[in-house]
């Protein structure tokens, strides 16, 4: 049986290349940097119909936020580890010993034009009034890890809009944060939901544990809540290949572990898992008729190499790949379902979305971040559950390429 460690790193699997997603036309109006403009979604490519402050289109007007390449980048990070406190330890990598900070030079450069520097100030103006959750796994935390730190530089500036602390007022756990903003009557939340749908541990203290399933009842963790949100981040899949039992209908229907068949059940493998959970997640969204701006995130990659997460693997590099080329030997058949069948998942859900008028859009981040081999705490990390001698090549260090990730989210702050 293969499972994860406490902090959910996935084990390394058989390798094949990835391919990614063109998605059909939607209009979607969007305003960046409080500017709207309208633009057009095309296979992956924003139709520009004007001039955007920051960015550089020349006689180009067309932008791919999506392709692109990492360039050199010279200037200052947003911030550091004494400028934001919020840091959790577990990717706080120069608190815990990291050397090098080549990692933070560069930035992401999509194809045809230059995307802007994270605005603070910005940002909150266009959430003013607003509430936004990470809806998802730790990799959702993450990312909201980073943007809590982006916005930083706000309370630096003026103390009086320091953002409060209201986790223990709604619920005193550490998977569910709150933040408000009360200059800018913001709120800032992750609602944890590391499956999506409802799930069970048969021992909560053992990584070794089989998690049951309900793949078609989804997680109330999340969908209790969304409601009261304008803004939803939804991101999810590595704790999919966790061993996993499969209900239906109230009864088991299989599993997805290699001897499934010796206990008198089906092996349905992975997939069956991920496309179940992704249908369930999307259809929820589209019988609630979330009035709220769903943005899917895609599959977070690992980067372990020469073993797995248990087996010695680590990520040691110090630089960006180049090239997809250079990641062959890295992201797996597995990896390439957990992209690929959720993005077929979306495609679905979206033309119902379009019909019913829906806010249901599309980040397609898969691919920059498989390029970042150099942007994970490896061994320069501490966890609650007291593991840091595996390495973890799952995450993103703060500062790192996740901020890339929230300069995009500024794209998607959509006028309601």
């Amino acid at each position: 049986m293969k499972v994860l460690p406490p902090d959910d790193v996935p084990n390394a699997r058989s390798k094949q290349p990835l391919k990614f997603a063109t998605l059909p036309l939607v209009a979607i109006p969007l305003v960046l940097l409080l500017t709207t403009i309208p633009i057009q979604w095309r296979g992956g490519l924003w139709k520009l119909s004007g001039l955007v402050p920051g960015i550089h289109h020349g006689s180009m007007s067309r932008c791919n936020l999506f392709e692109g390449k990492w360039i050199p980048y010279d200037g200052r990070t947003y911030y550091d580890s004494s400028s934001c406190s919020l840091i959790i330890d577990q990717v706080n990598c120069f608190k815990f010993g990291r050397p090098d900070s080549e990692f933070l030079r560069w930035r992401w450069k999509p194809d045809g034009c230059d995307l802007p520097l994270f605005d603070a100030r910005g940002f909150l103006e266009l959430a003013r009034g607003k509430s936004m959750a990470f809806v998802g796994d730790s990799l959702g935390r993450n990312q909201m890890n980073s943007l809590q730190c982006l916005l930083s530089s706000v309370r630096l500036c003026d103390l009086s809009e320091s953002p409060k602390d209201l986790t223990k007022e709604y619920r005193d756990d550490p998977y569910f944060p709150r933040w408000y903003f009360p200059s800018y009557n913001f709120t800032l939340t992750t609602l944890w939901a590391p499956f999506l749908v409802k799930s069970v541990e048969s021992d909560p203290n053992s990584q070794n544990s089989i998690v049951s399933l309900w793949l078609d009842e989804p997680n109330e963790s999340w969908t209790s809540e969304i409601d009261r949100f304008d803004f939803i981040i939804l991101s999810a899949g590595i704790w999919l290949f966790r061993p996993l039992l499969f209900y239906e209908n109230g009864s088991v229907v299989g599993c997805n572990w290699d001897s499934c068949e010796n206990h008198n059940m089906s092996k349905l493998g992975r997939t069956y898992g991920f496309q179940k959970v992704f249908r369930t997640t999307f259809a929820t969204l589209l019988q609630k008729e979330y009035k709220g701006v769903t943005v899917f995130r895609t599959y977070s990659p690992q980067h372990f190499e020469n073993g797995r997460w248990n087996t010695g693997g680590t990520c040691t590099r110090t630089e960006p790949f180049t090239s997809l080329n250079e990641t062959a030997s890295i992201f797996d058949r597995d990896e390439t379902d957990a992209y690929q069948i959720p993005v077929e998942e979306f495609k679905v859900a979206e033309k119902v979305a379009i019909e019913r008028r829906l806010k249901l859009r599309f980040m397609d981040t898969t691919k920059m971040m498989l390029l970042r081999p150099d942007g994970h705490p490896n061994f320069y990390r501490n966890t609650s559950q007291g593991n840091a001698s595996i390495a973890d090549c799952v995450h993103w260090c703060l500062p790192g390429p996740i901020d890339a990730l929230n300069e995009i989210l500024q794209y998607y702050l959509i006028s309601t």
